[in-house]
């Protein structure tokens, strides 16, 4: 396989767990893309199916140097991704993330490549995320994931993950900041991503065409919001306090890595710790004064929601 040793080199970064219903099609698809200077790491949380079989069939395939297997943490998804976006000892120009049940289009990591070599500040953190075509199981189309216009910032961050990992593509510079930061226990690699780099001065760049087909079917652990029902369950988490409970989470995280946030980033930080604890009054204010936003009219109602009933 040639590598086109002159392109950069794309450390791909994949959690697997019991995922041999689609594992192969995933792993053909990144063997099918444009940009052909990659590897992938798979971290398995110890699978009790056939993954690990369909894994090693393709390091034969393509050697141990183009797929690298190892252990995961086996603390859920989201901390076997950090295990390996933590990992100093991993090396590339650029990192993506992978999901093992979805298909990259073809031309996914040749367009995100193109994003960062064509902006010159490299020692800025930026981070890469995309819409998706959203497909069932025999992948057939069920239509596209929201397409997000308003700026990427760290106010929008601290309320909305708006890119799914299995688009995500960030560069060396991010990977730093998520070395310096270590596993926090936060609700997702992806979410953490976006709050991590905007909230250390970084890029989020947010392509609006879709980079991959986005599997849904019912062991999915993260499904697409395209469906009503699942509309209405978002407004449900807002009331349950599901929404504040990922919100704390996320807040005590960047807590402990205040020291990598900018200083205007530290003071929204803590006027939003203050917005959390404050009487209604003071809250509908403190929104204001914090800027916190969503990306739709949905979900910046939800937001209020969650204001008035003290749920963010």
């Amino acid at each position: 396989m040639n590598l086109h040793k002159s392109q950069n080199h794309v450390c791909i970064l994949m959690a697997t767990y019991n995922g041999e219903r689609f594992l192969t099609e995933q792993l053909q698809s990144i063997a099918d893309q444009t940009h052909q200077n990659w590897r992938v790491i798979i971290s398995d949380d110890s699978s009790t199916d056939n993954t690990l079989a369909i894994a090693r069939e393709f390091q034969h395939q393509w050697g141990v140097d183009r797929l690298e297997i190892r252990q995961g943490p086996k603390q859920g998804f989201c901390q076997n991704f950090l295990s390996l976006a933590c990992d100093t000892t991993i090396h590339a120009d650029y990192y993506a993330f992978s999901d093992q049940d979805d298909i990259w289009m073809a031309d996914k990591l040749e367009r995100a490549v193109a994003y960062f070599n064509s902006r010159n500040e490299s020692q800025l953190p930026r981070a890469y995320g995309s819409r998706t075509q959203i497909v069932d199981e025999a992948l057939n189309p069920l239509g596209f994931s929201p397409e997000f216009t308003l700026p990427r910032s760290f106010r929008n961050a601290l309320v909305q993950s708006i890119a799914g990992g299995n688009t995500q593509v960030f560069n060396q510079a991010a990977k730093k900041v998520l070395e310096q930061a270590g596993p926090q226990n936060v609700v997702s690699h992806d979410w953490w991503l976006y709050q991590i780099v905007k909230g250390a001065g970084g890029v989020f760049y947010y392509d609006p065409k879709p980079s991959l087909l986005y599997r849904q079917h019912p062991n999915a652990l993260v499904g697409g919001n395209q469906h009503f029902k699942t509309k209405v369950d978002r407004m449900l988490y807002v009331i349950n306090g599901r929404f504040k409970d990922w919100n704390t989470q996320n807040y005590l995280a960047l807590c402990n890595v205040n020291h990598l946030l900018t200083k205007d980033n530290q003071d929204i930080l803590n006027i939003y710790g203050i917005f959390r604890n404050a009487n209604l009054k003071d809250r509908i204010r403190l929104l204001e004064v914090c800027g916190l936003y969503r990306q739709t009219w949905r979900s910046t109602f939800n937001l209020w929601l969650a204001t008035i009933f003290n749920k963010v």
